[in-house]
């Protein structure tokens, strides 16, 4: 038995395409041949860096989100374990460090342009939907001190006011 005639796409071709077309959206560099850095633009999590990098055997994707939380390390990772399962593409994962990322791969067969598109877009829905739950949970405590100092001191509190429901005195 034979293998059909597939006209195969170059995975980095489909790669640069993808990029090149959200050129007006995303930014992107690649340092080497085969190796993208791409910063997604979100709204919880202002920026997302993600690599995609082309191997022998497949496309790897990932991306910092959070450096390793300073408190309910075992909440934090249990509730984005849970959150896998419901996954596209990618999933969370720690470091030796306790930073958190997310991280797939995919066949180089299956590289299009639309499945890069998708990786990227699953990859920025992630990060930033989950950011500040992340945040409040690894990090609740010194938002808290932080919000208090600066409001004792009089400074502004423009860039916390997304953790207002748990980190202003005022909501308790």
């Amino acid at each position: 038995m034979t293998a059909p005639d597939v006209d195969l796409v170059d995975p980095v071709d489909a790669v640069d395409e993808t990029l090149r077309r959200a050129v007006a959206e995303l930014e992107y560099e690649s340092p080497r041949p085969r190796q993208y850095l791409v910063k997604l633009p979100g709204t919880h999590k202002l920026a997302t860096m993600c690599w995609l990098v082309a191997g022998d055997h497949s496309l790897l994707v990932e991306a910092f989100v959070m450096r390793r939380p300073d408190e309910n390390h075992e909440r934090l990772y249990s509730l984005l374990l849970t959150r896998n399962a419901r996954m596209y593409g990618v999933g969370w994962a720690i470091d030796a460090a306790g930073d958190v990322f997310l991280v797939g791969r995919l066949p180089l067969e299956a590289v299009t342009e639309d499945e890069v598109d998708r990786l990227l877009g699953a990859v920025l829905a992630y990060a930033d939907e989950t950011f500040d739950a992340m945040l409040e949970i690894g990090f609740g405590s010194s938002i808290r001190r932080e919000w208090t100092w600066r409001e004792k001191r009089g400074e502004s509190l423009a860039n916390l006011q997304a953790f207002a429901r748990f980190a202003d005195p005022a909501n308790d």
